[in-house]
């Protein structure tokens, strides 16, 4: 690795590739030590489930500085914040609720009958968890496009019961930002709780004497969340252990420098642990995106706490490659949170990615669109997990239920063949479970 300005670089030209992981090994990513942090939420999560609203409302003042009468926030405080709230900012959220439903209700599953055998029938059927615990992270940025984001997709697939938790904020006399209340008034969203970190999954995990226990929690955090969610992993459903944000764009030479640097900036205003990775065979791109970096960060906002750690950060590089076909073997294997295509063309090479949570094709789909107003959902896998994960959807709130149904002669049709594979297994009795039904001897009587 190389670096002679702000972004590193990795060149990864002229030989052949690795494969696998391997070829991971070589790509940038940020350092994020979820097990070490296990062992600090631990006892603040039991002190929870001990001690429950009292340890919600001491952590409250030892981690955000504000002291708390009650956890849940009145309805009041809901109603308050959505009538303050900007007309401009009201109609954007408005119009991201409108665009996200679209996308969420299209991904709704139906009931579907299949006959396996004549008289034999399974039925797969989907049902929403019952109730859902929401986070919606309050730490350097407000996100209200996160309550968007975990809310509709929980609400198209049919939850029940929606509750949601952001830290207090000092600033707003301990109630979680009014943006923060506005979206879950807007969303109809009343059950909301001023917590944060791993005491807010716990109170979703154990329940307290305010808050019901929930079936599942999702949505966005610090690395205290993410520990939290893997404590509690089997006791509740979880969507995932969301690390540091992520953009890769793949681009070649008619890709606008201007719009790359833009772009790899936009993620690294998130968090100093923000990854920022372009992956290019273009040597004169690479350069030009470098020159562009230098203005566009100076007129930036959060420069020396976020953006310029996150750029100068070992998770950030420009990675050269050979060709474009080499550039798709790397976003593949780096497997980003959001994947851009800036390439001629852009279409088909994004038909070909097999490994991102999101993909943004061409120069009129830049990750900001998807964060807040495209329809899709930003709750993505980071850390490599899009090669296995995916973002947040309707499916993540549903459960698969199959329904099995046989007639007497169907069941009778097969089995030999269930009892054959039940004495393969060394588990007689599965067979003799069948053969009772048909009066044939069990064995042992």
């Amino acid at each position: 690795m190389l670096r002679s300005n702000l972004l590193a670089r990795i060149d990864l030209r002229g030989d052949a590739l690795p494969e696998g992981g391997a070829l991971r090994d070589l790509l940038p990513r940020a350092e994020f030590d979820v097990e070490a942090a296990l062992e600090k939420v631990r006892p603040i999560c039991e002190d929870v489930h001990h001690r429950g609203d009292a340890a919600l409302i001491e952590y409250a003042e030892r981690f955000d500085g504000v002291k708390l009468d009650q956890v849940r926030v009145p309805a009041a405080a809901l109603a308050r914040a959505l009538d303050r709230l900007d007309p401009e900012v009201r109609a954007a959220l408005e119009e991201s609720i409108r665009r996200a439903r679209i996308v969420h209700r299209a991904q709704r599953r139906g009931e579907h009958t299949t006959q396996v055998v004549p008289g034999g029938t399974v039925t797969e059927k989907w049902v929403p968890v019952d109730r859902v615990g929401l986070y919606a992270p309050g730490g350097r940025s407000v996100y209200p496009s996160s309550v968007i984001m975990n809310v509709v997709p929980a609400q198209e697939a049919g939850v029940e019961s929606i509750a949601l938790a952001s830290p207090g904020q000092k600033e707003f006399g301990g109630l979680p930002h009014p943006t923060i209340l506005a979206a879950c008034a807007l969303l109809g969203v009343d059950e909301v709780y001023a917590a944060g970190g791993a005491t807010a999954v716990a109170m979703f995990a154990y329940g307290t004497e305010s808050c019901p226990p929930a079936n599942m929690v999702t949505g966005p955090g610090n690395i205290w969340v993410a520990a939290a969610k893997r404590y509690f992993t089997g006791r509740i459903g979880i969507d995932a252990e969301a690390g540091p944000t992520e953009i890769a764009v793949l681009a070649d030479d008619t890709a606008d420098p201007v719009h790359v640097a833009a772009d790899l900036i936009s993620q690294a205003e998130h968090d100093p642990l923000a990854a920022a990775v372009l992956v290019t065979d273009s040597e004169e791109l690479a350069a030009a995106v470098e020159r562009e970096l230098a203005p566009q960060v100076a007129a930036a906002k959060h420069v020396e706490d976020r953006i310029r750690p996150a750029l100068a950060g070992r998770q950030s590089a420009i990675v050269l490659v050979s060709d474009i076909e080499d550039g798709l073997k790397v976003v593949n294997a780096y497997g980003a949170e959001h994947l851009e295509i800036q390439t001629a063309d852009a279409a088909a090479l994004a038909a070909r990615v097999r490994n991102a949570g999101a993909v943004f094709v061409g120069p009129w789909a830049p990750v900001s669109l998807g964060d807040y107003a495209a329809g899709s959902n930003h709750v993505l896998p980071t850390g490599g997990c899009a090669c296995h994960s995916s973002g947040l959807s309707v499916q993540s709130f549903l459960r698969g239920i199959h329904i099995v149904d046989y007639t007497r002669d169907a069941l009778a049709e097969v089995t030999h063949h269930v009892v054959t594979l039940a004495e393969a297994e060394d588990l007689p009795a599965h067979g003799a479970a069948l053969k009772a039904r048909f009066d044939w001897k069990v064995p042992g009587q």
